[in-house]
């Protein structure tokens, strides 16, 4: 049975990448700090998938295990040593922490080990495993690094899967939608591509990274602003509200056109994309709250991210992306309390005036028009 290491062994890590490992005839090795959860899993050997939906449906996934890498870092580094595939899903500020053992465990493969390997971050952002290269590189000795770039890839990833908070009686359940999606980049891979049920192998992964960003990302984040704006404290009841959803289509149709025109992607294609989008905002069972959608307003208004890189690309070719500033200009009222950035935000409109806060934060050009549109949205809320 081929062998995949995991880190991450919380509800993505075992609802998405885990059961497609598996699915693929891999035996995972979940890698936590959790001591608790790692010695669960070790105990039960298998756990419990659900998919919620119009058909729902249970999936029981065997052939796991887990590791402690606080307790036993040398079992860690020989099952990365006898790995046919790493990959990860602990979210992005987490990565620097696993780079000194998946370096160390590469050091341990190399002395017996010369096949090629695949270490992918599935995380929610751009260039993942590069960023996770950058961190294992900064503690490979010096001469290892040569051997490890002849050897070991680090192929960049798009992940879409929603897989809500939740709280279930029997521990290692996992409630997830039907969708999901993994994208990996051919150009990054060393050897031969492996073979996972669910991974798609591409050769231009930014667009399917600003496909996703720019249709899921910036489509449950609107929702999610003009939902707080009016009272609304969940994404299903926001997706109750006609004004909701009909703004967020004029958003989705915005963006679209700058996908299809900027990558080619098929056009019919591509609205059944953003369909399938809506529908799963539409999952009752996947209901999340407002606030958790649209909290860190600071990154999220930020010039590369989901509402402004769209309306400045839309800019810079002459169309005006009015759906877009409406939202941006609701963002920018996002106020709630418990989470530091909106009151960032808040506190730097207050001490620098709504004109140079949006500026500040958006880094949008003080001479485009844009900025116009979306001071004369923000001061109309």
């Amino acid at each position: 049975m081929k062998k995949a290491v995991h880190f991450g062994a919380g509800n993505i890590g075992r609802g998405f990448i885990g059961e497609l490992l598996v699915r693929s005839g891999y035996e995972v090795a979940f890698v936590d700090v959790n001591k608790e959860l790692v010695d669960l899993i070790n105990e039960k050997k298998s756990y419990n998938i659900e998919v919620v939906g119009e058909e729902p449906k249970k999936i029981h996934v065997e052939h796991v295990r887990a590791i402690n890498s606080n307790e036993h870092p040398e079992e860690l580094f020989q099952a990365i040593a006898e790995a046919d595939i790493v990959t990860t899903a602990i979210g992005p500020n987490i990565l620097k922490f696993i780079a000194p053992n998946i370096a160390k465990g590469l050091a341990e493969r190399l002395k017996t080990n010369k096949q090629p390997l695949n270490i992918i971050a599935c995380e929610n952002m751009v260039g993942g495993s590069t960023v996770l290269k950058g961190f294992v590189y900064e503690h490979l000795p010096e001469d290892l690094k040569a051997e490890v770039e002849d050897f070991i890839g680090f192929p960049d990833a798009a992940v879409d899967r929603i897989v809500p908070l939740q709280k279930n009686e029997e521990p290692l359940l996992v409630k997830v939608e039907p969708y999901a999606e993994w994208d990996v980049n051919a150009k990054g891979a060393k050897g031969e591509l492996p073979r996972i049920e669910g991974l798609t192998w591409v050769d231009n992964l930014e667009a399917y990274i600003e496909r996703k960003l720019f249709t899921v990302n910036t489509g449950h984040a609107s929702i999610a602003y003009l939902a707080y704006r009016k009272g609304i404290t969940d994404i299903y009841s926001a997706m109750q509200d006609e004004e909701i959803v009909e703004q967020a289509r004029k958003v989705w149709a915005e963006t679209g056109s700058l996908l299809v025109q900027k990558f080619g992607f098929d056009p019919k294609k591509h609205a059944e994309y953003v369909a399938t989008t809506e529908r799963r905002f539409h999952n009752p069972h996947l209901s999340d709250a407002v606030t958790r959608v649209a909290r860190g307003p600071k990154r999220k208004l930020g010039r590369k991210d989901r509402l402004v890189s769209p309306a400045l690309q839309l800019m810079s070719e002459g169309r005006k992306p009015s759906a877009l500033a409406d939202v941006i200009g609701a963002a920018l009222h996002f106020d709630y309390q418990e989470d530091k950035e909106a009151c960032e935000v808040q506190e730097t409109i207050q001490s620098e005036g709504l004109h140079k806060a949006i500026i500040k934060l958006t880094e949008i050009p003080e001479d485009s028009e844009l900025l116009r549109l979306v001071e004369n949205k923000a001061a109309g809320f």
